[in-house]
């Protein structure tokens, strides 16, 4: 039999060996993330820190870690070009404050009602912005700006990096970090110790270092001057709409994100369940914290989540040393990121974009569920063309649609065997949506005969139609009216 100290040891050596790979995957997408949102690197690393200090401390999901997320990465790069830097602390700030009211009110469960397709369009949306935005980070271009803009771009630069060698040679690192990190997945598990985006990063590193390589690299300003809490005159912008408008949609996307991510953690292990309500909050805080700290907002992470629990963790013990270890990083050793060159960055999020493809889904769901699969390629193709917001309301717009036009199923009976009248049966639910179907069956019923309706099965009947049917009733039984003849003189 196990000693309870036994079993103690064993947890934390458990705990002790996951944070180190979860601080492994988490230094090269906290850093690119940030680059890639257009703000200095070492607020990607602070956001880490406290998702994994501050929020890894609060209940809520044990085993999930919270930091950068690329799928925040086209929210804040549009936030930031919208409103400056200075703004994104108070837009962070409110967000997480935000996330703490609904969770304590307990709208963390309402979380899970949003439509899968939605949510898969919405990360399939921003999996199109991103990569299409870094490919110009690849060849150590500046991207034009929105989506639509980047990919109509897209030959010009292809020209511009042949024609140039540093661009080529960008593209180059960028695409062998694409390539380590998609053979490494194929190898056996034993191969896999290291984590793949550590080792193409810093493969990317030691080659660019070890032959000065011309190409940009990531800037440093050191972690104390990164810290910036918004100043006082930047909250007056809160009656801007516009930026009301992003407040709502960092909330609603990274509440979504976290929920959706503890909901795919909580497969993957036997231990305790999520709490919703609890881990909103938990986001919450640490989302007040980074905008006190003008830091880039957090999510839940579900590949460093996963990640975490395939290490071993077995507690939340491990996410919180993860932060210890970001921490440690970003104090001792800050000249270590001016030497990673941009272009593996923008490879490492180029390949976490493909990844947030639902590329093997889409088929299968096209087959079996077509109006789920319009929602999801409408929502990813609204984010593209228009931004990250509207894209989510316009995926949201086809979901209700799509659900109140397939709860509306009506059955109409008509049988006219009967000598004495016509005898129709509606049943199911007769709503707007199925309004012209229900007149054409009336409208086609012989008007020189009594019929006989019946409403019975009628599960729900709206007011459009109820005021259709008692329109109809009034016109059939409104008496014929002959026209008057004319006497014909002899």
């Amino acid at each position: 039999m196990t000693s309870p100290i036994s079993s103690l040891r064993g947890t934390l050596r458990s705990d002790f060996t996951a944070s180190l790979v979860v601080f492994l995957v988490a230094v090269p997408l906290c850093v690119g993330v940030a680059v890639a949102s257009g703000v200095p690197a070492e607020l990607g690393l602070i956001t880490g820190i406290v998702g994994g200090l501050v929020t890894g401390f609060l209940p809520g999901s044990s085993l999930q870690v919270s930091g950068p997320a690329a799928g925040m990465t086209v929210l804040v790069f549009t936030a930031v070009k919208d409103y400056g830097l200075p703004a994104l602390g108070v837009i962070v700030l409110a967000t997480g404050l935000l996330q703490l009211t609904l969770g304590a009110l307990k709208w963390g469960r309402w979380f899970r009602a949003i439509s899968l397709s939605v949510v898969h369009g919405m990360l399939a949306g921003i999996g199109l912005v991103l990569i299409a935005g870094q490919l110009y980070a690849l060849g150590d271009r500046k991207a034009p700006g929105s989506g639509t803009a980047n990919i109509a771009g897209l030959y010009d630069l292809a020209v511009d990096v042949l024609m140039s060698n540093s661009s080529l040679t960008a593209a180059a690192i960028g695409a062998g970090t694409i390539a380590v990190m998609t053979l490494w997945k194929k190898l056996p598990g034993r191969a896999q110790l290291l984590p793949g985006p550590l080792l193409a990063v810093g493969a990317a590193t030691v080659a660019t270092v070890l032959f000065d390589l011309p190409i940009k690299r990531v800037e440093v300003s050191g972690l104390a001057e990164a810290v910036q809490a918004p100043a006082l005159g930047e909250f007056g912008r809160l009656t801007d709409v516009g930026l009301l408008a992003t407040i709502v949609a960092f909330t609603l996307i990274a509440s979504a994100e976290s929920l959706f991510s503890a909901a795919a953690v909580d497969r993957l292990h036997d231990g305790p369940k999520t709490n919703y309500d609890k881990e909103l909050m938990a986001q919450g805080a640490g989302n007040t914290l980074c905008g006190l700290l003008g830091a880039l907002p957090m999510t839940a992470v579900i590949v460093r989540s996963a990640a975490n629990v395939q290490a071993g963790a077995r507690t939340k013990l491990s996410r919180i040393l993860h932060g210890v270890w970001l921490l440690l990083f970003a104090a001792l050793l800050p000249d270590a990121l001016g030497m990673i060159p941009t272009a593996a960055l923008a490879g490492v999020l180029i390949h976490a974009g493909f990844k947030l493809l639902p590329i093997k889904e889409l088929g299968p769901l096209w087959r079996e569920h077509r109006g789920e699969a319009l929602v999801l390629v409408i929502t990813a193709g609204a984010i593209l063309v228009t931004n990250m917001f509207e894209g989510v309301l316009i995926g949201l717009g086809l979901a209700v649609v799509k659900t109140a036009w397939e709860t509306s199923h009506v059955h109409i009976d008509v049988d006219d065997t009967a000598t004495d009248a016509v005898r129709v049966r509606i049943a199911g639910h007769a709503t707007f949506l199925r309004l012209p179907r229900i007149l054409d069956a009336l409208e086609a019923l012989p008007a020189d005969r009594p019929v006989e309706l019946n409403l019975a099965g009628l599960r729900h009947l709206d007011h459009a139609c109820m005021s259709a049917l008692q329109n109809w009733t009034d016109q059939h039984n409104a008496p014929t009216v002959q026209p008057e003849r004319t006497p014909v003189s002899a």
